[in-house]
């Protein structure tokens, strides 16, 4: 019998890390996507900002 019970108590305990260790895991993806989608905008607004140029040069040109 005390085996048995041995037995369930690290089964609980193997679950109960399992479970922390998902949390963690969620959480950290959760902040890898909030980062990831950040730096999509920076991406992008910097693209607006080199079109923004690049068209502003190229009237600057056709200018001269």
């Amino acid at each position: 019998m005390f085996w048995a019970m041995v037995a369930v108590a690290v089964g609980f305990v193997g679950l109960a890390v399992l479970g922390v260790l998902a949390v963690r895991v969620f959480l950290e993806a959760r902040r890898l996507g909030l980062q990831v989608t950040a730096a999509a905008q920076r991406i992008n607004r910097a693209a607006e900002d080199l079109e923004r140029a690049a068209v502003s040069t190229a009237r600057s040109v056709d200018a001269l």
